[in-house]
Order: structure tokens, then C-alpha cells, then sequence
């Protein structure tokens, strides 16, 4: 029993002598993390969907100028083309 004791006491004076941070200080750090994570998920997801957008913008330009193209295409010819 005397050895338990002593070897705990041992195991708890090195724990703190040795222990990076404290709890508040380790809680604090932890809390920066997320925060950060947070922070550049927020900014992955703005860019991605910015990005998205711009694609969606050129898809519709680009889907416009066909259709455009084909009603042309249509009255040149003397071809009824329906609405798109």
C-alpha cells in the first residue's frame, strides 16, 4: 500500500509538472480551434458558392445564346420553332 501511494503521488506531481496546459488554458485553445474551423468553413463554403454561381451564370448565358441561335436558325429556314 505504501508503494501505491507513493507511485500515485509520483504519477500526480509529474502530471502537473509536466502537463502542457492548464484546463482553462487547454479549454481556451481548444474553443480558438473551432472558432478558426468555423471561420474557414464559413469562408470554403462563400468561395464555393460564389464559384457555383458564376457556373450557373455562364450555363444560362450560354443556354440563351442557343436559344437565340435557334429561332434564328428557325425564321431563316421558314420553320416554326415553339417557344423555349
Amino acid at each position: 500500500m505504501k508503494n501505491f501511494l507513493f507511485g500515485l503521488g509520483l504519477g500526480i506531481g509529474l502530471g502537473v509538472l509536466f502537463a502542457p496546459m492548464s484546463g482553462e488554458e487547454t479549454r481556451n485553445n481548444l474553443s480558438d480551434r473551432a472558432n478558426d474551423l468555423k471561420a474557414n468553413a464559413r469562408d470554403a463554403y462563400e468561395q464555393n458558392r460564389e464559384r457555383i454561381q458564376r457556373g450557373v451564370e455562364s450555363i444560362r448565358g450560354t443556354a440563351e445564346r442557343a436559344k437565340n441561335q435557334i429561332r434564328n436558325t428557325g425564321t431563316d429556314t421558314n420553320v416554326s420553332v415553339p417557344n423555349l
